[in-house]
């Protein structure tokens, strides 16, 4: 087995002679850290990336057990091997009941060691390969289209891919952007390592900056104990950075030095980090435009865009439109255990004809409304009509759509008030553009005033 030093171990046992022997076993392989107790090992999973932690089940102080469940609450996907040279059948049971990889006894031989250390690290490996499966296909995200736009769009996705260029997307909300940050990711040499997404636009601007570097225990009021930030958490991964163009130029500036330098510095520390993450940001703001209007850095925006990813709007891929349906079809209905239901050709017809000011994920949230509300076989030209937004002909508006636009008003306040009135988070969970949504709040004629109405 060739050595890998990308791969980090860290060994714990009090006793000097063994920690040596196990260490010295491993370094043949792997980057190895040691600690000597709960506490020690406690400081270096906060500050270092980890791909396997391998403990002694006695330690002074916490004993193997409580940094196990420690180690895991902070960091749920991270390996943990427990070690016991006098260990009970109940101990072992309870170190797999709280995550344990493994549980083996002492003495045990260097091939014993090895095996249980591939183990764990192919286990993880698996597990993250599952979640971001997991994500793809739950996430009903999944690259769906023919048209000559999505080709060009893969093509570059498969040229950027295996290198460590930074990319910026660009395009309208619900367009796919994070799709395309995750095909990249995947396909890149970092595609086993961790996938960290943020959302500048979906936090409070304030919290932007700590989100993204972490901070110290008492760094600000309610910081109760040290928290790694996205940068970190993302170390030998990627970042995707989601509306970017929203960031304060304060938060900007510390960013554009991370990128410079590869490294980051907690809220309330001095310390420098080295972070090796790869960067992918996106945003639906022309920054040009905010660059002129000094609301963004242009040496960021140089910094960012080394690599530029433009998403169309669905209306720019009508063709498209019949494959997404389908696909978003069969999807929902396995997912919420419905029969799979026809979509007519009138039906297909108009739904190719709508502008989807909501793009993707406009159109996949009312298809599986489709399929939950619909009670014949097939989904027919009315059942659309009644539910895409906005008046189908120029008549009076009938009962239905009275009480359709009393439905969405009544669910937009809502969500507005569940997002403390964050148009750019709500307008995501509703599936709509935010501009779409802006225009919306003001044909209801709703104000902030209403959420305690």
């Amino acid at each position: 087995m060739s050595p890998n030093p990308k791969i980090r171990v860290l060994v714990v046992d009090d006793e000097p002679s063994i920690l040596l022997e196990i260490a010295g076993a491993l370094k043949r392989h792997y980057d190895v850290l040691t600690a000597t107790s709960a506490e020690a090992a406690e400081k270096l999973i906060a500050t270092e990336r980890l791909d396997l932690l391998i403990t002694d089940l006695r330690l002074p102080g916490k004993d193997g057990l409580t940094l196990l469940e420690e180690a895991k609450a902070g960091t749920p996907d991270l390996p943990v091997v427990l070690l016991s040279g006098h260990g009970t059948i109940e101990e072992a049971v309870k170190a797999i009941r709280l995550g344990a990889a493994d549980f083996i006894e002492k003495p045990f031989g260097p091939e014993r060691l090895q095996v249980t250390v591939e183990r764990a690290l192919e286990l993880r490996a698996l597990q993250r390969e599952n979640a971001s499966l997991r994500e793809r296909v739950g996430g009903a995200d999944e690259m769906i289209g023919k048209s000559k736009v999505i080709e060009q769009i893969r093509a570059e996705i498969a040229k950027v891919a295996p290198t460590d260029a930074k990319v910026l997307i660009t395009g309208e909300s619900g367009t796919g952007k994070e799709l395309v940050a995750r095909a990249i990711h995947r396909l890149s040499a970092r595609g086993r390592g961790p996938f960290e997404k943020m959302n500048c636009a979906a936090l409070p601007k304030d919290l932007v900056e700590s989100e993204l570097f972490g901070y110290e225990k008492g760094a600000f009021t309610g910081a109760a104990q040290m928290k790694r930030g996205r940068l970190e958490a993302a170390d030998g991964g990627t970042l995707f950075l989601d509306e970017v163009g929203d960031m304060s130029l304060e938060t900007q500036a510390k960013f554009l030095r991370a990128l410079e330098t590869g490294e980051i510095e907690r809220l309330g520390s001095t310390k420098s980090i080295a972070v090796d993450a790869r960067v992918v940001a996106a945003t639906n703001k022309d920054l040009a435009a905010e660059i002129q209007a000094s609301r963004f850095r242009e040496d960021l925006f140089y910094r960012l865009n080394v690599v530029p990813i433009h998403l169309p709007p669905l209306r720019a891929r009508r063709d498209d439109v019949r494959l997404l349906v389908e696909h978003f079809v069969a999807l929902y209905s396995a997912e919420h255990g419905r029969p799979r239901r026809a979509v007519t050709p009138e039906a297909m017809d108009r739904l190719s004809r709508y502008g989807w000011p909501g793009n993707i994920r406009e159109l996949r949230n009312l298809i599986e409304r489709l399929l939950i509300m619909t009670e014949g076989e097939s989904i027919g030209s009315t059942e659309v009509e009644e539910a895409l937004p906005g008046d189908s002909d120029g008549g009076p508006p009938s009962e239905i759509k009275v009480a359709r636009d009393r439905a969405e008003r009544d669910t937009i306040l809502s969500t507005l008030r569940d997002c403390d009135w964050n148009v750019s988070e709500a307008a995501r969970r509703l599936g709509m553009d935010r501009g779409y949504l802006h225009r919306k709040i003001k044909r209801y004629g709703l104000a902030r005033e209403s959420a305690g109405a």
